[in-house]
């Protein structure tokens, strides 16, 4: 296929993820029944970002002239895809970003999260058969010319022994964080809930640590987030809630909570389910120069950062570590 028409197939599949199909809304059904964390509400959450901020012909087409894709690779080179499963469709970028380079994949799904992105290339084969040549998937990934794999830091040392050796991206524990400075309004403070809490806060785009003023008053942002208390019914997330609660208490930590999401200072940027980690800072220059280069973060969201309520929205050209996907294909 040429370029203009990879582009046109992802447009209709853009249209069909925003349909109430009926295959579809049992497939969404059927990745919820099999992971307790892929909520419908979230499920649709990532359905409706992927459809609207990626597959738009007009965004697509001026990604791709970006980096001048032509409607075939000098050389199509086959690039193993190993995906993530923390939330609903992950690996959905980069599937996407080898589809329009015009080079062939083979993707090993996560365990957590395969009927979606499986059922969306079915799909794409079903309205073009010859995709099956150029996208394939696979239990364990083998022979390929190159490798992009996202995992925790334990599964990154693996990648690293078996793709090292090959041209590749290896992506490892990320989170994001907070600069709050006092000052945000209560518009301001909703917006960031959605930051903490969608999807439960398992992406690598939630913010899992909150930068504060000395003497900030955490009492309009506690009461914010009782916009997502509904999570407390979800057994998974409220085991999480229990659990971590219980060892505050036990080991007689600081600790503040509105009976669904707790508040505790950590030095640790990553935080677990149901927790937010905080520090004081004292400059915020300084602050921002040192998370630039932090490269456990992913993004920071604040007045002169990236908006409240964007962290999960991302465009495009927003890859994840910071490391240019669609460049590294090109490259190839």
């Amino acid at each position: 296929m040429i370029l203009q028409e990879r582009i046109q197939l992802l447009a209709r599949l853009g249209e069909y993820m925003l349909n109430k199909d009926e295959e579809w809304t049992a497939i969404q059904a059927r990745a919820y029944r099999e992971n307790a964390w892929f909520i419908p509400e979230f499920i649709e959450k990532a359905v409706t970002q992927i459809a609207t901020r990626f597959l738009q012909p007009e965004l697509l087409l001026k990604w791709a002239n970006q980096y001048d894709i032509q409607d075939q690779p000098s050389q199509v080179r086959n690039v193993g895809i190993v995906m993530a499963g923390n939330i609903p469709l992950v690996g959905f970028h980069d599937f996407l970003s080898v589809f329009v380079s015009g080079h062939s994949m083979t993707i090993k799904t996560s365990s957590k999260d395969e009927f979606l992105i499986k059922h969306l290339i079915k799909k794409l084969y079903e309205w073009e058969n010859t995709i099956q040549n150029q996208v394939s998937f696979a239990e364990q990934l083998k022979g390929c010319d190159a490798y992009i794999a996202t995992g925790s830091n334990n599964s990154g040392r693996y990648f690293d022994y078996y793709f090292g050796k090959y041209p590749n991206i290896i992506r490892r524990n990320r989170t994001s964080v907070a600069i709050l400075d006092g000052t945000e309004t209560k518009e301001e403070l909703d917006l960031l809930t959605d930051d903490i809490q969608l999807y439960f806060g398992l992406g690598c785009r939630n913010i899992t640590q909150l930068y504060v003023p000395e003497g900030y008053d955490f009492v309009p942002l506690l009461d914010q987030l009782r916009k997502y208390a509904y999570l407390i019914d979800y057994h998974k997330y409220k085991h999480n809630y229990d659990y971590h609660l219980a060892l505050l208490i036990m080991g007689n930590k600081y600790y503040m909570n509105n009976d669904s999401i707790i508040l505790t200072e950590n030095n640790s940027p990553f935080s677990p389910v149901s927790q937010v980690h905080y520090r004081y800072y004292t400059d915020k220059k300084q602050l921002e120069n040192q998370l630039s280069n932090d490269q456990d973060i992913q993004c920071v969201v604040g007045h002169g950062q990236i908006p409240f309520g964007q962290a999960q929205f991302p465009g495009l050209t927003d890859y994840a570590d910071g490391v240019d996907t669609m460049a590294f294909l090109k490259s190839l």
